[in-house]
């Protein structure tokens, strides 16, 4: 039953590390993002009065209206989010400043009533997977935002030659998160750091899930390796 099925655009915010840090401080980091997220979506083109927004506690929600260039939230918005939060941060307390995950996808939603389906679904994995959370961390503290976006929306956007967006800028890689698995491509906007490589064939599969193979190389002694894919081994005679 088809009733109230929209095909729309999505994005998830979430602060990290925003626990902890005091009802205060989280109430100005919330008021912050909403300005910001609200300014960035309204700088792309989009009518804010017309996205349906929900708050995540430590993050917000955002569903474009119906007929929204999809690109318009990869660029401009990707970046000018970032450049909002980074104007934040400089004049912010320590611990009111602002680092974000940012998830981007797109498909047919139940809008009659409370949003719901399965595109809500895989946003919120995108949101919480894990290698956009060690992208971040592993990143100088300048760089306030990292984007995860799906394959479907990635792919009918980023590598389609709209002016602003950088192919290079993106990387695949796989995530497994509360049983579900995918490719989706890791951005850092308005940032000098393109994020590591990963194998676009890899398997998103768990390492402990994985078949696993046992090499055997022998010369002046054994030496064994347990690893994923071939090991190739020279000696000089």
């Amino acid at each position: 039953m088809n009733a109230g099925m929209e095909y729309r655009a999505l994005l998830a915010t979430d602060i990290v590390r925003s626990s902890g840090r005091g009802t205060v401080p989280l109430l100005r980091m919330r008021a912050a993002l909403a300005e910001a997220v609200r300014e960035s979506v309204r700088y792309s083109g989009i009518e804010w009065s017309e996205c349906h927004r929900a708050d995540l506690g430590d993050g917000i929600r955002v569903i474009a209206p119906p007929g929204v260039a999809k690109f318009a939230l990869i660029h401009p918005l990707l970046a000018d989010l970032a450049r909002r939060l980074r104007e934040h941060n400089r004049a912010a307390d320590p611990v009111t400043r602002i680092r974000l995950r940012v998830a981007v996808h797109a498909g047919d939603i139940h809008l009659a009533g409370a949003p719901a389906g399965a595109p809500l679904e895989v946003l919120a994995r995108l949101l919480d997977a894990e290698p956009m959370r060690r992208a971040l961390a592993s990143a100088p503290e300048r760089v306030c935002l990292a984007a995860l976006v799906s394959e479907h929306f990635y792919e009918e956007t980023v590598p389609q030659g709209y002016p602003g967006i950088d192919p290079q800028a993106f990387r695949r890689v796989a995530f497994t998160e509360k049983n579900y698995t995918a490719h989706a491509w890791l951005h850092l906007p308005q940032s000098p750091i393109v994020p590591a490589v990963d194998d676009p064939a890899a398997d998103p599969q768990p390492a402990a899930d994985r078949p696993t193979q046992i090499n055997t190389a022998h010369d002046r002694g054994t030496v064994q390796a347990v690893q994923n894919g071939n090991l190739t081994i020279h000696t000089d005679r």
